[in-house]
Protein backbone atom coordinates (compact mmCIF):
# COMPACT_ATOMS: atom_id res chain seq x y z
CA UNK A 1 0.00 0.00 0.00
CA UNK A 2 1.30 3.43 -0.94
CA UNK A 3 2.14 5.68 1.98
CA UNK A 4 3.28 8.80 0.15
CA UNK A 5 1.26 10.81 -2.32
CA UNK A 6 2.81 11.73 -5.65
CA UNK A 7 2.92 15.31 -4.43
CA UNK A 8 5.02 14.24 -1.43
CA UNK A 9 7.41 12.24 -3.61
CA UNK A 10 7.75 15.18 -5.99
CA UNK A 11 8.40 17.54 -3.05
CA UNK A 12 11.16 15.28 -1.73
CA UNK A 13 12.79 15.07 -5.17
CA UNK A 14 12.59 18.85 -5.54
CA UNK A 15 13.54 19.96 -2.03
CA UNK A 16 15.50 17.09 -0.50
CA UNK A 17 13.43 16.87 2.69
CA UNK A 18 9.95 15.92 3.85
CA UNK A 19 8.19 16.16 7.22
CA UNK A 20 6.51 15.25 9.51
CA UNK A 21 5.49 11.59 9.74
CA UNK A 22 4.10 9.65 12.69
CA UNK A 23 6.15 6.62 13.74
CA UNK A 24 6.13 5.71 17.41
CA UNK A 25 3.16 5.33 19.67
CA UNK A 26 3.63 6.48 23.25
CA UNK A 27 4.57 3.04 24.56
CA UNK A 28 7.23 2.62 21.86
CA UNK A 29 8.62 6.08 22.55
CA UNK A 30 8.81 5.54 26.31
CA UNK A 31 10.45 2.14 25.82
CA UNK A 32 13.06 3.79 23.60
CA UNK A 33 13.75 6.49 26.19
CA UNK A 34 14.01 3.83 28.89
CA UNK A 35 16.51 1.99 26.67
CA UNK A 36 18.54 5.18 26.28
CA UNK A 37 18.51 5.63 30.06
CA UNK A 38 19.85 2.07 30.54
CA UNK A 39 22.53 2.72 27.94
CA UNK A 40 23.67 5.89 29.67
CA UNK A 41 23.75 4.09 33.03
CA UNK A 42 25.95 1.44 31.41
CA UNK A 43 28.21 4.17 29.98
CA UNK A 44 28.26 5.97 33.32
CA UNK A 45 27.60 9.31 31.61
CA UNK A 46 25.36 10.94 28.98
CA UNK A 47 25.94 9.81 25.40
CA UNK A 48 27.15 13.31 24.53
CA UNK A 49 29.99 13.03 27.04
CA UNK A 50 31.03 9.46 26.19
CA UNK A 51 33.55 8.35 23.58
CA UNK A 52 32.26 9.40 20.17
CA UNK A 53 31.87 5.79 18.97
CA UNK A 54 29.01 5.28 21.43
CA UNK A 55 27.03 8.01 19.71
CA UNK A 56 26.83 6.02 16.48
CA UNK A 57 25.33 2.74 15.26
CA UNK A 58 23.38 1.85 18.43
CA UNK A 59 21.26 -0.58 16.36
CA UNK A 60 24.28 -2.92 16.39
CA UNK A 61 24.28 -3.53 20.14
CA UNK A 62 20.93 -2.23 21.48
CA UNK A 63 17.86 -4.26 20.46
CA UNK A 64 15.49 -1.33 21.10
CA UNK A 65 17.49 0.85 18.66
CA UNK A 66 17.50 -2.01 16.16
CA UNK A 67 13.71 -2.12 16.43
CA UNK A 68 13.63 1.56 15.43
CA UNK A 69 15.83 0.82 12.41
CA UNK A 70 13.32 -1.84 11.36
CA UNK A 71 10.17 0.04 12.28
CA UNK A 72 7.58 -0.60 9.54
CA UNK A 73 6.11 2.91 9.65
CA UNK A 74 9.57 4.29 8.89
CA UNK A 75 10.64 1.69 6.34
CA UNK A 76 7.33 1.91 4.46
CA UNK A 77 8.07 5.58 3.72
CA UNK A 78 11.77 5.01 3.01
CA UNK A 79 10.93 2.19 0.58
CA UNK A 80 8.90 4.53 -1.60
CA UNK A 81 11.95 6.77 -1.99
CA UNK A 82 14.82 4.28 -2.42
CA UNK A 83 13.18 0.94 -3.23
CA UNK A 84 12.40 -2.32 -1.39
CA UNK A 85 15.95 -3.56 -0.68
CA UNK A 86 17.14 -1.43 2.23
CA UNK A 87 20.34 -1.36 4.27
CA UNK A 88 21.04 0.80 7.28
CA UNK A 89 24.44 2.39 6.74
CA UNK A 90 24.91 4.21 10.04
CA UNK A 91 22.95 6.12 12.68
CA UNK A 92 23.68 8.85 15.19
CA UNK A 93 22.21 10.15 18.44
CA UNK A 94 21.54 13.90 18.24
CA UNK A 95 20.96 15.00 21.83
CA UNK A 96 20.81 18.58 23.09
CA UNK A 97 20.61 19.02 26.82
CA UNK A 98 18.09 21.45 28.31
CA UNK A 99 19.05 25.09 27.81
CA UNK A 100 22.06 24.02 25.80
CA UNK A 101 24.02 26.10 23.24
CA UNK A 102 24.64 22.96 21.18
CA UNK A 103 23.88 23.51 17.51
CA UNK A 104 24.71 22.27 14.01
CA UNK A 105 26.12 24.57 11.34
CA UNK A 106 25.00 24.25 7.72
CA UNK A 107 26.25 20.92 6.38
CA UNK A 108 25.43 17.94 4.18
CA UNK A 109 25.49 14.42 5.61
CA UNK A 110 26.84 12.89 2.40
CA UNK A 111 30.05 14.91 2.31
CA UNK A 112 32.11 12.26 4.08
CA UNK A 113 29.95 9.17 3.40
CA UNK A 114 31.37 8.24 0.00
CA UNK A 115 28.36 6.45 -1.50
CA UNK A 116 27.33 6.09 -5.14
CA UNK A 117 24.65 6.70 -6.24
CA UNK A 118 23.86 9.33 -3.55
CA UNK A 119 20.44 7.90 -2.71
CA UNK A 120 20.78 7.78 1.06
CA UNK A 121 17.78 9.02 3.03
CA UNK A 122 17.94 9.89 6.72
CA UNK A 123 14.95 9.29 8.96
CA UNK A 124 15.37 11.63 11.97
CA UNK A 125 13.24 10.37 14.88
CA UNK A 126 12.25 12.67 17.72
CA UNK A 127 12.17 10.75 21.01
CA UNK A 128 11.34 14.03 22.75
CA UNK A 129 9.85 17.21 21.32
CA UNK A 130 12.04 18.82 18.66
CA UNK A 131 10.34 22.21 18.42
CA UNK A 132 11.80 25.39 16.99
CA UNK A 133 12.67 26.44 20.54
CA UNK A 134 14.38 23.11 21.16
CA UNK A 135 16.56 23.48 18.07
CA UNK A 136 14.76 21.51 15.38
CA UNK A 137 16.33 20.89 11.99
CA UNK A 138 16.13 23.54 9.26
CA UNK A 139 16.71 22.72 5.60
CA UNK A 140 17.36 24.60 2.38
CA UNK A 141 15.70 23.30 -0.77
CA UNK A 142 18.09 22.17 -3.48
CA UNK A 143 15.43 23.08 -6.07
CA UNK A 144 15.65 19.79 -7.92
CA UNK A 145 19.41 20.10 -8.51
CA UNK A 146 21.26 18.47 -5.59
CA UNK A 147 25.02 19.02 -5.47
CA UNK A 148 27.86 18.75 -3.04
CA UNK A 149 29.19 21.88 -1.35
CA UNK A 150 32.72 22.37 -0.10
CA UNK A 151 33.07 21.65 3.63
CA UNK A 152 35.77 22.12 6.19
CA UNK A 153 36.29 20.52 9.58
CA UNK A 154 36.55 23.60 11.78
CA UNK A 155 36.14 22.24 15.31
CA UNK A 156 33.33 24.68 16.01
CA UNK A 157 32.59 25.23 19.69
CA UNK A 158 29.27 23.68 20.82
CA UNK A 159 28.85 21.84 17.50
CA UNK A 160 26.66 18.73 17.77
CA UNK A 161 28.84 17.31 15.00
CA UNK A 162 31.95 17.00 17.14
CA UNK A 163 34.40 17.73 14.35
CA UNK A 164 32.46 20.91 13.56
CA UNK A 165 31.98 20.22 9.86
CA UNK A 166 30.42 23.12 7.99
CA UNK A 167 29.86 24.38 4.47
CA UNK A 168 32.39 27.06 3.53
CA UNK A 169 30.78 28.17 0.24
CA UNK A 170 28.26 31.03 0.08
CA UNK A 171 24.66 29.87 0.63
CA UNK A 172 21.33 31.54 -0.02
CA UNK A 173 19.95 31.33 3.52
CA UNK A 174 16.89 33.48 2.97
CA UNK A 175 14.30 30.69 2.93
CA UNK A 176 15.19 27.94 5.43
CA UNK A 177 12.37 25.53 6.20
CA UNK A 178 12.01 24.46 9.82
CA UNK A 179 10.96 20.86 10.50
CA UNK A 180 9.62 20.77 14.08
CA UNK A 181 8.66 17.33 15.30
CA UNK A 182 6.36 16.17 18.05
CA UNK A 183 7.56 13.28 20.22
CA UNK A 184 7.40 10.06 18.17
CA UNK A 185 7.46 11.77 14.77
CA UNK A 186 10.21 11.66 12.16
CA UNK A 187 11.42 13.69 9.21
CA UNK A 188 13.30 12.68 6.07
CA UNK A 189 16.24 14.31 4.34
CA UNK A 190 18.46 13.47 1.38
CA UNK A 191 22.21 12.72 1.22
CA UNK A 192 22.82 16.21 -0.25
CA UNK A 193 20.26 18.09 1.84
CA UNK A 194 21.73 21.29 3.29
CA UNK A 195 20.58 21.54 6.90
CA UNK A 196 21.38 22.98 10.31
CA UNK A 197 19.84 23.24 13.78
CA UNK A 198 19.87 25.85 16.52
CA UNK A 199 20.42 25.78 20.25
CA UNK A 200 17.96 24.20 22.68
CA UNK A 201 16.26 27.08 24.49
CA UNK A 202 13.80 24.86 26.37
CA UNK A 203 13.93 23.20 29.78
CA UNK A 204 13.75 19.66 28.37
CA UNK A 205 16.32 17.40 26.78
CA UNK A 206 15.95 17.21 22.99
CA UNK A 207 16.63 13.61 22.00
CA UNK A 208 16.81 12.58 18.36
CA UNK A 209 18.16 9.58 16.49
CA UNK A 210 19.13 9.84 12.83
CA UNK A 211 18.87 6.58 10.84
CA UNK A 212 20.74 6.56 7.52
CA UNK A 213 19.21 4.18 4.97
CA UNK A 214 20.56 3.26 1.54
CA UNK A 215 19.34 1.03 -1.30
CA UNK A 216 21.23 -2.24 -1.54
CA UNK A 217 22.57 -1.27 -4.98
CA UNK A 218 24.47 1.72 -3.51
CA UNK A 219 28.22 1.13 -3.24
CA UNK A 220 31.04 2.67 -1.21
CA UNK A 221 33.59 4.65 -3.20
CA UNK A 222 36.49 4.37 -0.74
CA UNK A 223 39.20 2.14 -2.15
CA UNK A 224 40.75 0.88 1.06
CA UNK A 225 37.79 -0.56 2.96
CA UNK A 226 34.56 -2.53 2.54
CA UNK A 227 32.25 -0.97 5.16
CA UNK A 228 29.62 -2.81 7.14
CA UNK A 229 25.86 -2.37 6.84
CA UNK A 230 22.76 -4.20 8.04
CA UNK A 231 19.93 -5.47 5.87
CA UNK A 232 16.62 -4.27 7.33
CA UNK A 233 14.22 -4.99 4.44
CA UNK A 234 14.26 -6.99 1.21
CA UNK A 235 17.39 -8.63 -0.22
CA UNK A 236 21.01 -7.73 -0.84
CA UNK A 237 21.90 -9.07 -4.30
CA UNK A 238 24.95 -6.83 -4.71
CA UNK A 239 27.38 -7.53 -1.90
CA UNK A 240 28.85 -4.03 -1.76
CA UNK A 241 28.86 -4.06 2.05
CA UNK A 242 29.82 -6.55 4.69
CA UNK A 243 26.49 -7.49 6.24
CA UNK A 244 26.35 -7.65 10.03
CA UNK A 245 23.70 -9.27 12.26
CA UNK A 246 21.24 -7.62 14.64
CA UNK A 247 21.94 -7.73 18.38
CA UNK A 248 20.39 -10.40 20.56
CA UNK A 249 20.68 -8.67 23.93
CA UNK A 250 21.81 -5.37 25.42
CA UNK A 251 25.50 -5.02 26.21
CA UNK A 252 26.34 -8.64 25.35
CA UNK A 253 29.81 -9.47 24.06
CA UNK A 254 28.80 -10.48 20.49
CA UNK A 255 26.81 -7.27 19.90
CA UNK A 256 29.54 -5.07 21.34
CA UNK A 257 32.13 -6.85 19.17
CA UNK A 258 30.05 -6.26 16.04
CA UNK A 259 29.66 -2.60 16.99
CA UNK A 260 33.41 -2.21 17.52
CA UNK A 261 34.19 -3.92 14.21
CA UNK A 262 31.60 -2.05 12.13
CA UNK A 263 32.33 1.36 13.65
CA UNK A 264 36.03 0.79 12.99
CA UNK A 265 35.31 0.13 9.31
CA UNK A 266 33.15 3.27 9.23
CA UNK A 267 35.97 5.38 10.70
CA UNK A 268 38.40 4.07 8.06
CA UNK A 269 35.92 4.83 5.28
CA UNK A 270 35.22 8.28 6.73
CA UNK A 271 38.95 9.09 6.94
CA UNK A 272 39.51 8.23 3.29
CA UNK A 273 36.52 10.22 2.03
CA UNK A 274 37.39 13.17 4.30
CA UNK A 275 40.94 13.22 2.96
CA UNK A 276 39.68 13.04 -0.62
CA UNK A 277 37.26 15.92 -0.06
CA UNK A 278 39.85 18.07 1.75
CA UNK A 279 42.69 17.20 -0.60
CA UNK A 280 44.85 15.78 2.21
CA UNK A 281 46.63 12.46 2.82
CA UNK A 282 44.31 9.98 4.52
CA UNK A 283 44.83 9.55 8.26
CA UNK A 284 42.87 7.70 10.88
CA UNK A 285 39.82 9.84 11.66
CA UNK A 286 39.50 11.06 15.25
CA UNK A 287 35.88 12.06 14.78
CA UNK A 288 32.72 10.62 13.34
CA UNK A 289 30.21 12.63 11.33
Amino acid sequence: MKVLTQQQVDAYRRDGFLSPFDALDEDERLRSLAGLERFERWLGKPVNQAEVRWRTMPYLHLPWANALARHPRILDVVEELIGPDILIWTSTFFIKEANSPTYAAWHQDGTYFGLEPPELVTAWIALTAASREAGCMECLSFDGAPRQYQHRTLGLENSINRAGQTIVEPLDERTPVAMPLAPGQFSLHHYWSVHRSGANRTGHRRVGLGLNFIPAHARPTASGVKPAAMLVRGEDRHGHFELVPPPQAEFDAPGLAVHEYASGLYRRNYAEIEARHDGKPAQASRQLA
